[in-house]
């Protein structure tokens, strides 16, 4: 299975990307705070879409315990706004396109999928604390309860 090779402890690479309202966002705005990046394939696509909602569902909840959530794919922001829109997202999704952030954190990988192999995003979850290092990696995302499980790490560190 593919995995990052960041590792717990490391500086997590500063980045700056338009979100789904093309508006910059770069992680350095989030200083003091905990940072959920997350990276995901594609936008409009089940496991994705599920992913979203269940962390948009738990936004409040993160924010209650000093996290911001940032999904990234390599979608463009016109692409993450009808996305956001149609799925009634609330967190913010920024766009990629050139894929700097995704090969950045090593997620941009070698896949299999149905016999074939192909280059794309693996579903991968930083959690990254308030002074820029990294507290926590899920590497290969399985959707179905993770939002929770992120949400309970963050609980955890208070």
């Amino acid at each position: 299975m593919p995995v990052s090779s960041l590792q717990i402890g490391d500086k997590a690479p500063d980045f700056c990307l338009p979100d789904q309202k093309s508006e910059n966002v770069c992680l350095k705005d989030f200083k003091g705070k905990k940072v959920v990046l997350y990276f995901y394939p594609k936008d409009n696509t089940a496991g994705c879409k599920q992913e979203a909602v269940d962390f948009t569902s738990l936004k409040d909840e993160f924010e209650q315990n000093g996290a911001v959530i940032l999904g990234i794919s390599k979608d463009s922001a016109a692409s993450h706004q009808k996305f956001a829109e149609k799925a009634a997202l609330t967190i913010t999704l920024l766009a990629d396109q050139n894929l700097s952030v995704i090969k950045a954190f090593d997620v941009w990988q070698l896949k299999k999928f149905m016999g074939k192999e192909s280059l794309g995003t693996v579903r991968t979850t930083f959690l990254i604390g308030p002074s820029g290092q990294i507290m926590k990696i899920w590497n290969n995302v399985r959707v179905k309860g993770h939002a929770e499980a992120v949400l309970e790490e963050v609980k955890k560190r208070g």
